[in-house]
């Protein structure tokens, strides 16, 4: 059982975790040993996550979901297969751990009527000082 917080705790059944050979360098070590881990992990048929976290969970995963609502995690980053697991385990737990935090609703603001007059009167400048660069005519042609 694979503890996320305290309400919600995924079971060993909707887990599961293959070791293939891991690419790279590495010698003989990357030809013999399966040291890389894909974790697969059920979330669309999953008892413990509620719809809102299985939306969301859907939007944070991006590729990592598949079409038939699962998400896998692949990691190759050690030499060492129970080292890996322990990093594809923790990165599906900050995955859900993120897909249960509610983004705050953000509140669309105006400038305040000094700042409009101030973008205002920094433009008129700004056209003034491009105006008198232009060439001035004497008018004695």
């Amino acid at each position: 059982m694979l503890r996320i917080t305290d309400d919600i705790s995924i079971q060993d059944w909707e887990l599961s975790e293959q070791f293939v050979r891991s690419s790279g360098p590495g010698g003989q070590n990357v030809n013999k040993v399966s040291s890389a881990v894909e974790l697969r992990f059920e979330a669309a048929r999953s008892p413990s996550l509620t719809p809102y976290i299985k939306a969301r969970l859907q939007k944070i995963a991006g590729q990592k979901w598949t079409k038939e609502g699962a998400i896998v995690i692949f990691c190759d980053e050690t030499r060492h297969q129970v080292r890996n697991r322990e990093i594809a385990r923790n990165r599906l737990i900050d995955m859900i751990q993120k897909a249960t935090v509610r983004p705050k609703r953000r509140i669309a603001t105006k400038p305040t009527k000094s700042a409009q007059a101030r973008r205002v009167a920094a433009k008129k400048h700004r056209g003034e000082i491009k105006k008198n660069r232009s060439s001035v005519s004497d008018g004695l042609d």
